[in-house]
C-alpha cells in the first residue's frame, strides 16, 4: 500500500476514467475516502457496487463538501457548468482538477468559477479504451501511460501533490504549457480519432460494401479504425468544438501529406512512397522503444484480455 496523498477524493463524473481513478486510489492506498457523483442513479449505483468509490452523492455540491481534491471526469462541454454548481461548496485549501483532453477551453470554463481559496490543477490523463461507463474503469489503466499536467502559476505543493496521486497509480507525469498541450494532443490523439472516424463513415456510405464484404473481410487497419471510432460520442464531440484551431491547424498539414501522396500514387513515383513509408516506419519503432505499446502481433486472434490504454487515448 502506498502512501494516503489525499484524506477526500471526490469524482465528479463515473464513467472509465474516474472509474480506474477509484479503484486504482483503492488498490494503492492513495486516498482515505472516494466519494463519487453521476447524473444517472444507474451509474450511480453500478459505481457502488464495482467498488469505484465509498460513498456516492445526488448532487455534485454535496459530493465535494470536504473534499481536499476534486476531479472534474465530465465531457468538456459540460465543466463550466459543473464547476459553477461545486464552486460555493468547495473546502478552502483543496485542489480541483479535471481529466479533459483539452486544455485551454476546460481552463476558461473552469477557472471563473473557483473561488481564490482552491487550487486549480488542469490534468489529462493519456489513457483510455473505446469503452466507456462504470462498467469499463480498472485499475492498471494508467500503468505507464502519460498523464499531462498545466499548472498555469498554481501552488507548487499542490503541483507537487496531485503528481504524486497519477505516479501513485502508475502514471509517468509531465508539466506543459497548456497551448503546447493542445497542439501535441492534436496531433498524437484528436486528429487521429477524427480520421478514424472518417474512414468508418467512408465504408458505411458504402452501405453495399459495408452490409457485407467490409465486416466480412475486415484486416487489421480498419478494424484499428472502428475500434478507435468505437470511442465515447459526446467526450469526443466536445473535444473537438473545444480544440478547434489546433485540431484545425493539423488536419491541414494531414490534407498537404495526403495530396502529396496522392500525387506519387497518380505518377507512380515509388521512391517518394518507399522514402515516406520507410521514415513512418521508425516512428512507430520509436512508439514501442519508449514503452509506449508492444511489437507482439495478434491480427485480432489472440485471447480476450482487460482493455488496454492502447491507441484511443483521449
Amino acid at each position: 500500500m502506498g502512501e494516503m496523498i489525499y484524506k477526500r477524493v471526490a469524482l465528479i463524473g463515473l464513467g472509465l476514467i474516474a472509474g480506474s481513478m477509484g479503484l486504482a486510489m483503492r488498490e494503492a492506498g492513495l486516498a482515505g475516502e472516494i466519494v463519487g457523483h453521476a447524473r444517472s442513479a444507474r451509474t450511480r449505483k453500478v459505481a457502488l457496487e464495482r467498488g469505484l468509490c465509498d460513498r456516492v452523492c445526488g448532487t455534485a455540491a454535496e459530493a465535494v463538501e470536504g473534499a481536499d481534491l476534486v476531479v472534474l471526469c465530465v465531457p468538456v462541454g459540460a465543466m463550466g457548468e459543473v464547476a459553477a454548481e461545486i464552486g460555493p461548496h468547495l473546502a478552502p485549501g483543496a485542489t480541483v482538477s479535471d481529466v479533459g483532453s483539452v486544455k485551454r477551453a476546460v481552463i476558461e470554463a473552469v477557472a471563473p468559477h473557483l473561488p481564490d481559496t482552491v487550487h486549480f490543477v488542469p490534468a489529462h490523463p493519456m489513457a483510455g479504451t473505446e469503452h466507456s461507463g462504470p462498467e469499463a474503469g480498472f485499475a492498471e489503466l494508467f500503468q505507464n501511460r502519460w498523464c499531462l499536467i498545466t499548472p498555469e502559476g498554481a501552488d507548487p505543493k499542490a503541483v507537487d501533490r496531485l503528481t504524486r496521486l497519477w505516479e501513485g497509480m502508475g502514471a509517468n507525469v509531465d508539466a506543459l504549457e497548456v497551448g503546447h498541450h493542445d497542439l501535441v494532443c492534436a496531433v498524437t490523439s484528436h486528429a487521429p480519432h477524427l480520421i478514424a472516424y472518417t474512414m468508418v463513415g467512408v465504408a458505411d456510405d458504402l452501405r453495399r460494401l459495408s452490409e457485407g464484404e467490409v465486416v466480412k473481410y475486415s484486416a487489421a487497419g480498419f478494424r484499428d479504425f472502428t475500434r478507435i471510432a468505437a470511442s465515447d460520442p459526446v467526450m469526443w464531440r466536445d473535444v473537438f468544438l473545444n480544440n478547434k484551431e489546433a485540431t484545425l491547424e493539423i488536419l491541414g498539414r494531414f490534407t498537404e501529406e495526403l495530396f502529396a501522396l496522392q500525387r506519387a500514387i497518380r505518377t507512380g513515383d515509388g521512391d517518394m512512397l518507399l522514402a515516406y513509408f520507410t521514415r513512418t516506419r521508425a516512428l512507430r519503432r520509436g512508439i514501442i522503444e519508449a514503452g509506449q505499446d508492444t511489437a507482439a502481433p495478434d491480427f485480432g486472434r489472440g485471447a480476450p484480455q482487460a482493455p488496454t490504454g492502447k491507441d484511443v487515448d483521449a
